[in-house]
């Protein structure tokens, strides 16, 4: 699109990928360049704070709360030099538009841009929703102004963040554990995964029978000769299923009024029921009609791409952020489920192209969606254009993994124009009597799908992986009214109520949607920051909480509930949305939030308990550190309370010993550092909890193993020589034997498990004496960091096996510390994955296998991989952003090499003997000087948000 006659114009976007797009769409006199996201943040450290702010006492925060909260912003180090470069280019043309994304976090940096900036030229804002060339053209003759009102917004949700975060994690450093963090949403999302695992392990499993049959008709017209039915009902008392149990106690529910077999009673039944008449008592047959669904928003790709595809969040939101940049699809960040005019007629006419005119709807239709607060004027997700383009057309152009996500978001908007799948449902009612005169009846229900409609496009997946696909049809035979029926075979069948599914990151999102917490720019943010801090971990799709997670919470409950309150949470997403809607003013949200002023619009309930300030710092002193780190389990059968406790090494069980309450510290709790630890309060007995055990499966026989031989304690005999017991325990670096003042680790081949005493008898004899040198000296075989090993006073080789330092002779010894040490320098490996040159430096980028795990690297600066990312996983974006991250840093600190100590002087028998008692008397007399206490140390980690 040709700009007027000499003019220069900067279009501004977010990512090179945008800008390359972009800029094939405009003609000559338009320069495209990327900003690479955000410009400008808070800090996030003592560092960034400029020098004329760091004696300021809001420096910390970076936000001045007692002056309008006015915050600091600083340009992050990593966009110092692209900065730069914008800077130039906007002296050098004659407009600015400024294309970032159109939502809260995109009209925000276009602000950042200008103040950053300074241009002296006109500046404009352009927003689109997909980057076609129609779009494109369209938003450079239509701009607008920035929206103050939506960087208002972005803005008090920043500085909440920041004031939720610094204020509220120092607290968890003092009472559970050093470099945690709370946030506002990721808080909650942490409550929600706990309170599921609570349900979990509160659950007790019910046993309950019922009887399949298999039945026949006698003369088989339409449909199959024979279908299952159930058993339903025992002398008019319905049978009890999943829903009639308690899930705590697994017992039947009071006033249920159900039957409940069990085994022998749902045999005998089958038993008295074999041979008997079988009857069809009653025939219901209803319309089936089901609609489609609606295109996606945010939150419903990630549901769909997580179920179908195996998509984790971030993987979901990258891959769309690469269809949407490159042209294929809209903006992924919407919670409208709206198709603009253009759209909906694009997919109406390929819906007559692929399945004929009898697959359109007469109308078209439109959607209302159910979130709270939804931009309605946004679109859903969808394909790009106005004429969209198969999968089949687009498989060449993209990876295997963009072609899957644009082949659901195609068929879900063509699904969402087409007309409703219609069938017919019935229910039927058999009856015998048994032998006993028993009348039991049974059930089955029958689904046909006479015109599919939308499900020929789509069918969309559930979070039970049990249940039926809506396109699956269950056909009976054609039944009647007293149509005799007789029995193949009547299967007693048990079953086992299930504890509540574990989230995934599907599901949560769902609930964190429906719980109006979270917007469609933060959810996969929130899913991979609870995995980053260690909250959840994930074992394949299921989430499952830490314990450090139910310490956290656990202490977030009992002292501060309203701020991981549900309501509350949404209570703020809300008046966000007033602040974007222009309805309320910024400032008194965040003053009634943070000081307690009850006359603005934050929430009244923290507003009368004083304000966030105040009510992190006034009762600190009562919070019990052991307490909070204390998660009680049961009591077992010898009356011992069982708890797991959370310690500076990870978390370990603890029992009381009789007489004991393991809930109470003998000593007073640790007021400040690393919470109880493994210091606090010994009374009962220990055993670590293995890596990877997730908290409901701590059932009392699984606790009772690690107590006995699962890693705890364990006695393996008696030292015959010694008398003394050999004890096997276990450690925080791993396995050990111990007998008296003795203790050795296990070696590699060894496992718990399988000790012996003969074994552990070995290990507690080395170091192993083998014998003495010619020279006089001893020889020793010992286990080492790096492996078996021989030595003589400073000369050491290696063995290469364990068993070795058992059988090994001084002659073998004395050969292999004669011979000279090699030193067999490995191979490098190759890389793990190559990435492409980085945006910003230009260097190329590849991921590397170190010693402590899989690190990004430019051949000058190295950043380890964070928990959660993968090699396949990690973007050239994300690598960038964490290379410029240690950029910003600079390179690490060279140690000093140690100073070679001077020669010692010859000195008389005389000196030295009076320079030992001169230094003894030196020794004494600071003793007897009391010590001044040393000044507390300041804290210098940084609050995470």
């Amino acid at each position: 699109m040709p700009s007027n006659a000499g003019t220069t114009r900067l279009v501004i976007v977010e990512s090179p990928a945008k800008a390359k797009t972009i800029s094939g769409y405009l003609g000559p006199g338009y320069v495209v360049e990327a900003s690479f996201g955000h410009v400008r943040d808070l800090p996030r450290n003592a560092a960034d704070v400029p020098a004329k702010y760091k004696g300021e006492p809001w420096a910390r925060l970076g936000v001045d709360v007692d002056n309008g909260f006015h915050a600091l912003y600083v340009v992050s180090p990593d966009r110092k030099q692209q900065i730069s470069k914008l800077v130039k280019l906007a002296k050098e043309v004659d407009e600015i538009f400024l294309a970032t994304d159109e939502d809260r976090e995109g009209e925000a940096i276009a602000w950042h841009l200008v103040e950053t900036l300074k241009p002296k030229v006109p500046v404009k804002r352009m927003v689109f929703h997909e980057i076609t060339k129609p779009a494109i053209q369209a938003a450079v003759a239509n701009p607008r102004e920035i929206d103050r009102d939506l960087v208002d917004a972005q803005e008090a949700r920043r500085i909440l963040d920041r004031l939720y975060g610094y204020e509220v994690s120092p607290v968890l450093w003092k009472k559970v554990m050093p470099k945690l963090s709370a946030g506002r949403v990721q808080s909650v999302a942490t409550r929600i995964v706990v309170e599921r695992e609570r349900q979990r392990m509160a659950f007790r499993t019910a046993e309950y029978w019922d009887i399949l049959a298999t039945l026949a008709v006698a003369k088989p017209g339409e449909g199959p000769r024979t279908f299952n039915a159930t058993l339903v009902a025992l002398n008019g008392d319905r049978i009890a299923t999943g829903k009639d149990f308690e899930p705590t106690t697994g017992r039947v529910r009071p006033g249920a009024g159900v039957v409940h077999l069990d085994e022998g009673g749902a045999r005998g039944l089958a038993a008295r029921l074999a041979d008997r008449p079988f009857t069809v008592t009653r025939v219901e047959e209803k319309p089936y009609r089901r609609r489609p669904y609606a295109p996606f928003i945010t939150s419903t790709l990630q549901q769909e791409a997580a179920r179908k595809l195996r998509f984790s969040s971030q993987q979901t939101m990258r891959t769309a952020q690469r269809l949407y940049e490159n042209g294929y699809i809209t903006y992924m960040r919407t919670d409208s489920v709206n198709l603009s005019e253009t759209a909906i007629a694009a997919a109406r006419r390929q819906i007559v192209e692929l399945y004929g005119e009898r697959s359109v709807p007469p109308e078209p239709r439109r959607y209302t969606g159910k979130v709270k607060n939804a931009q309605e004027a946004h679109e859903a997700i969808r394909p790009a254009g106005d004429n969209f383009r198969t999968p089949g057309e687009v498989a060449k152009e993209l990876s295997a993994e963009e072609f899957k996500l644009y082949e659901l978001i195609w068929r879900r908007t063509i699904a969402s124009q087409m007309t409703d799948a219609v069938g017919s449902s019935v229910s039927v009612r058999i009856r015998a009597v048994s032998s006993a005169q028993e009348e039991a009846d049974f059930g089955a229900t029958g689904k046909t799908i006479t015109d599919p409609g939308f499900l020929r496009a789509y069918v969309e997946s559930s979070d039970d992986e049990n249940a039926e696909a809506e396109d699956a049809e269950r056909r009976l035979p054609t039944l009647v009214k007293d149509q005799p029926l007789t029995a193949d075979e009547l299967a007693a069948q048990g079953h086992h109520t299930q504890p509540p599914s574990r989230y995934t990151e599907a599901s949560l999102v769902k609930a964190l949607e429906e719980l109006g917490i979270g917007r469609p720019s933060t959810y996969a943010s929130i899913m991979q920051t609870i995995q980053d801090r260690g909250y959840v971990v994930k074992r394949g799709q299921a989430m499952i909480p830490s314990f450090l997670a139910f310490a956290v919470i656990g202490l977030m409950e009992r002292h501060y509930p309203r701020l991981i309150d549900y309501d509350f949470t949404a209570s703020m997403e809300n008046e966000l949305d007033e602040i974007a809607g222009g309805d309320h003013a910024a400032v008194d949200f965040l003053t009634s939030f943070y000081f307690g002023s009850t006359n603005g619009t934050g929430d009244q309930a923290i507003a009368h308990a004083g304000g966030l300030k105040k009510l992190v710092t006034e009762n600190l002193s009562e919070i019990d550190a052991r307490s909070v780190n204390s998660i009680p389990l049961f009591t077992d059968d010898e009356g011992r309370e069982v708890v797991v406790r959370v310690g500076r090494y990870g978390p370990y069980l603890q029992r009381a010993l009789p007489g004991a309450v393991s809930g109470s510290a003998p000593a007073p709790a640790p007021a400040s550092g690393e919470g109880e630890g493994e210091e606090g309060g010994s009374q009962g007995d220990r055993a670590p909890i293995p890596e990877g055990l997730a908290p409901d499966e701590l059932t009392p026989e699984k606790v009772h193993e690690l107590f006995l031989g699962g890693g705890g304690e364990r006695k393996l005999g008696d030292d015959p020589s010694t008398g003394e017991p050999i004890v096997l325990k276990s450690g925080r670096f791993g396995p050990y034997v111990a007998s008296g003042e003795r203790k050795s680790s296990l070696l590699r081949s060894q496992s718990p498990d399988s000790l012996t005493l003969e074994q552990a008898l070995q290990l507690l004899r080395l170091p192993r004496l083998i014998g003495v040198a010619p020279d006089g000296a001893e020889v020793f075989a010992n286990n080492g960091r790096y492996g078996p090993y021989v030595k003589r006073g400073d000369e050491f080789r290696s063995l290469d096996s364990e068993d070795k330092m058992f059988t090994v002779t001084l002659d073998e010894a004395l050969a292999l510390l004669a011979a000279p040490k090699t030193r067999q320098r490995r191979a490098a490996a190759p890389p793990l994955r190559e990435m492409g040159n980085d945006p910003l430096t230009e260097k190329p980028l590849v991921i590397k296998d170190g010693r402590f795990g899989p690190y990004v690297t430019d051949g000058e600066f190295n950043a380890s991989l964070r928990r959660g990312q993968t090699p396949e996983e990690l973007t050239l974006e994300q690598a960038s952003e964490m290379l410029a991250e240690k950029r910003a840093k600079g390179p690490a600190p060279k140690k000093k090499a140690a100073k070679k100590a001077a020669p010692a002087k010859k000195t008389t028998a005389k000196k030295t003997t009076a320079a030992a008692k001169k230094t003894t008397a030196k020794a004494t007399a600071a003793k007897k000087t009391p010590a001044k206490k040393a000044a507390p140390k300041k804290a210098t980690s940084t609050p995470k948000e």
